[in-house]
């Protein structure tokens, strides 16, 4: 009996000693978790301290990079960071020697805490450095070598060529690395086994500047003798349909491979198979796959075993090698785009015209694997839609010129399973043509394809239609974030609109990580910005010079907001010249500071009944908005330029900012504090961008409330005023009039779609009108995430979780809930770069209860609702703290009460609060 005791003591202390110890988790380094293929020279290093135990602070680490598993073994070490007094965790650069393309490094941390502990060292993570320089490539350009059908129209003369190459791998293989690109999209294999999980590859930029190549592990598929390697190709962005008027071709018309395989064999030596004219080339079953068509596959053309050794390719054709430019190639460095969630059709239709139809229950972005039999040269024809017609049709109107429809021609060899391989589909229902007999369900799997973004962030409520909102939000921007930002992922377009992607991008940075995402667009921002300074409207630009006020300050906009929500100051050192080149583009086309030239968009979209006589439609003046986005992008440089230590420049943009603000004052406001567009648009940006003096902002703002009213409740906001529309309301008072915009449900308002069945976010505020007809189809996608920017203020306001910028990325974070509308409980949790922060607040008949959990090496400050009138000391009496009393609490500081709120100083941990009422 003793014994036991005794280890049961044992045991017990063991518990304890572990909960008070803090330790390392999740290694991170460029953002992402053992990455293959980094080209950054100098990579940046992230981790998380875990610790139950409330205020944990790193005072500093030690980081150490090897050769091989520092954990285990004999170890090499290349560099220590030694003890650095540091209290950084996030983007902490590699200070080493000078890294070797193509290598694979080992990296652990340890820290130590306020608390005068050391952690254990961390789990080694791994990174492998990409090819640095055109140098480093022995591969050549190869191009198919096949002579073109001139039978077939030359529209529909592009079938995917599949290339082939064997090689022996005579010795048993420590380690075999692939370097994968193409112009066109590439999926490829060894011996039949597909290489990695990305679709869609190399991805969406701009090309003739930053082509991006992949790099795979590939050991596990090399096997000892012989080998073979197939790529198959697709015309992808790179030369298929893209943009209007039937553009295609963009960047070139070849369609092309670069590969480069390096082996590295148990006794050290090395070889290296590469993309030359030893390669063989051919067609298979892929007649045609354009991104806006669809695909053409014709499965009687397969070729079995074409990938494998021994296949018997006399009967193909070489290649030709190319001189293509090696100089614009760089590392892939954000998350591929990959197959994620699936749907089984949930229904079968008949519709009135008695097609058939299968119903997903969810618009997405993807395609659809299909199960079938048939006779050999049946076929198969899938078509997309994302809405019924009011009668219950299938409805494609709105895909303009897109076809969408995959078509198969069966084989005839008992049960097929099809899926297209180089394009995409946004839809929720599709059209089943050339299928004979029943179906049934099971035939028919919809599979989203989307970047690989992790989800960080969740947001829940009492309110169901809220909850179908914030599902709407995130599907939104699942389906729109395929590589680059698009508009819309159904019609003739799904381009890189950059006024979508600004408004949009504080609700993404919650809802999903997206710092790569962001950062590796950006690139192609500058990339693509025009010597004059303009940016293009879209992202990579394939439609022209084209710029406009609320698009073009995406450039801005964007870095600043990645910047906060991540802490990460490269984006800014990136992107600055960029953001300095639009200011003064906006600097040069004004005239007394004042920029009242050029085209604009305006606030696209913005309410306006059909049959408007009394001027009920919403129409601001695009020059004020211009002016209003002038001095945004203005302050955002002077930002940055602060956090960079860039004096003079802050100094000389922060004198051009106050007179572009008094040009505002003298052409678009009277003396009585009236705008001359008096809508919520122009208002919310006066006041959101605080183009108006102190003095004048309350005015303005109850002027704003009053037009909310006269609309009897309703928003007239459109693209870029929407976003702020609920902040500013919230920023100076109208709490009451911010929840009943959120919560009205007639047209428009964010909850009409969502009564209309939407499922995704819509272009238009009334892309269904209440009589179940449709709008104009030239211009109404059902999934278009710009709307979406309400999440940023359910997070930020209603959930309460935001950061402050003397803490960016969360380093000091702020929980500031509000209660309205009815609801009686929030909850949103955000996996930040230190870890979870949470924020769940209910109202009950005794009061009001918080739940809050703040991650180790960072500090919060939280506000409670406590009323007006009443003195902290009083306000700190009412409330209670997981069960003691709050003046008890000796690791909370007590702050004063502000706009009927009390602040807490709270460091890291879990805290549960109860307000009395």
């Amino acid at each position: 009996m003793k014994k036991i005791l005794s280890a049961t003591a044992v045991c017990q202390l063991f518990a304890l000693l572990c909960a008070a110890q803090v330790n390392v988790q999740g290694l991170l380094t460029e953002n992402l978790p053992n990455p293959v293929g980094l080209d950054s020279r100098a990579p940046r290093f992230s981790w998380r301290l875990v610790s139950k135990e409330r205020k944990v602070l790193q005072t500093a680490y030690e980081i150490r990079v090897a050769f091989n598993d520092p954990n285990g073994g004999v170890v090499k070490f290349l560099w220590t960071s030694g003890k650095v007094a540091s209290d950084e965790s996030l983007h902490v650069p590699y200070g080493g020697p000078a890294l070797d393309p193509g290598k694979k490094y080992y990296w652990h941390v340890r820290v130590w805490d306020n608390k005068g502990r050391l952690s254990p060292w961390s789990l080694a993570a791994y990174w492998r450095t990409g090819l640095y320089d055109a140098g480093d490539w022995k591969a050549r350009w190869i191009t198919p070598g096949y002579a073109p059908d001139t039978s077939v129209p030359p529209h529909a003369n592009r079938p995917s060529p599949l290339l082939r190459k064997e090689f022996d791998a005579g010795k048993r293989i420590r380690s075999a690395i692939a370097y994968i690109t193409a112009h066109g999209l590439y999926e490829a294999s060894i011996n039949g086994r597909r290489i990695g999980d990305g679709y869609l590859t190399p991805g969406w930029t701009s090309y003739n500047k930053r082509l991006q190549y992949q790099v795979y592990d590939v050991t596990d598929l090399i096997e000892k003798g012989k080998n073979a390697i197939g790529v198959t190709l697709g015309n992808g962005w790179y030369r298929g349909y893209i943009g209007f008027s039937g553009q295609r071709d963009y960047y070139g018309k070849d369609i092309s491979l670069l590969f480069q395989l390096a082996l590295t064999y148990a006794d050290g030596s090395t070889d290296t198979i590469v993309s030359d004219d030893s390669w063989k080339s051919s067609t298979g079953p892929i007649l045609n796959s354009e991104i806006y068509d669809g695909e053409i596959q014709d499965t009687r053309l397969e070729k079995p075993g074409w990938a494998q050794p021994g296949y018997d390719d006399r009967g193909w054709s070489g290649v030709r090698t190319e001189n293509f430019a090696m100089s614009n190639l760089v590392a892939s460095s954000s998350e591929p785009v990959k197959k994620h969630e699936s749907f089984r059709a949930l229904r079968l239709i008949v519709t009135p015209r008695g097609e058939r139809l299968a119903d997903f229950g969810q618009n997405l972005v993807g395609w659809v694997t299909v199960k079938v039999k048939g006779h050999a040269g049946d076929t198969i024809t899938i078509s997309h839609a994302e809405v019924l017609d009011k009668a219950g049709n299938f409805y494609t109107d709105n895909l303009r010129a897109a076809h969408s429809q995959d078509r198969y021609v069966l084989s005839g060899k008992g049960e097929e399973t099809l899926e297209p391989h180089f394009t995409f589909h946004g839809f929720r229902y599709i059209r089943i043509e050339g299928l004979h007999g029943d179906l049934s369900p099971e035939q028919f799997n919809a599979v989203a394809l989307y970047s690989d973004m992790p989800q960080t962030g969740e947001f829940s409520t009492s309110n169901p239609l809220i909850n179908q909102l914030q599902h709407n939000i995130q599907w939104g921007q699942r389906g729109n974030f395929l590589d680059v930002p698009t508009d819309c992922p159904q019609r003739d377009e799904r381009l890189g609109w950059t006024g979508d992607a600004q408004v949009f991008s504080r609700t993404a940075a919650f809802n999903r990580g997206v710092e790569n995402f962001f950062s590796k667009w950006l690139k192609d921002v500058a990339a693509d910005q025009l010597p004059s300074g303009a940016i293009p409207f879209v992202i990579p630009n394939v439609v022209g010079s084209g710029t406009s006020a609320g698009w073009a300050d995406v450039c801005t906009i964007i870095p600043w907001n990645v910047y906060l929500a991540y802490g990460d100051r490269r984006v800014l050192e990136q992107q600055y010249t960029s953001m300095k080149a639009w200011v003064e583009y906006m600097h040069g086309q004004s005239r007394n500071d004042l920029w009242n030239t050029g085209f604009h968009f305006g606030d696209w979209l913005f309410y306006r009944p059909q049959d408007d006589n009394d001027g009920k439609a919403a129409v601001t003046d695009k020059y004020l908005i211009a002016q209003c986005f002038y001095a945004r992008s203005t302050q955002l440089l002077i930002n940055a330029a602060g956090v960079l230590g860039k004096k003079e420049d802050s100094v000389a943009y922060a004198q051009l900012l106050q007179r572009i603000k008094e040009a505002y004052l003298r052409e678009y406001m009277t003396p009585n504090g009236r705008l001359v567009s008096g809508t919520q648009t122009a208002y919310v940006l006066a006041l959101q961008f605080d183009m108006l003096p102190d003095a004048m902002r309350a005015q303005a703002a109850e002027r704003l409330a009053e037009n909310i009213r006269s609309y009897d409740y309703h928003l007239t906001t459109g693209f870029l005023g929407t976003p702020y529309l609920c902040h500013v309301l919230s920023r100076y008072g109208y709490y009451d009039i911010a929840f009943r915009l959120l919560m009205q449900d007639s047209y428009p308002s964010w909850l009409y779609p969502v009564k209309m069945g939407a499922t995704t976010i819509w272009e238009r505020w009334d892309g269904i009108r209440p009589d179940s007809s449709f709008q104009t189809p030239g211009m109404n996608s059902f999934n278009h995430y710009a709307y979406g920017a309400i999440g940023d203020w359910m997070y930020r306001v209603v959930a309460g979780i935001d950061t402050y910028e003397d803490g960016p990325g969360y380093k000091h974070c702020r929980v500031w809930p509000h209660a309205g509308g009815g609801l009686s409980k929030v909850g949103a949790a955000l996996q930040t770069g230190y870890g979870p922060l949470s924020s769940s607040w209910q109202v009950t008949d005794e009061g009001f209860v918080l739940d809050v959990d703040i991650p180790a090496n960072t500090r919060s400050t939280v506000y409670l609702p406590v009323g007006e009138q009443i003195n902290a000391a009083d306000a700190a009496a009412r409330i209670s703290e997981s069960g003691q009393a709050l003046g008890s609490a000796k690791d909370i500081g007590i702050g004063a009460v502000e706009k009927g709120y009390i602040g807490l100083e709270l460091g890291s941990g879990t805290y549960h609060f109860e307000v009395r009422r």
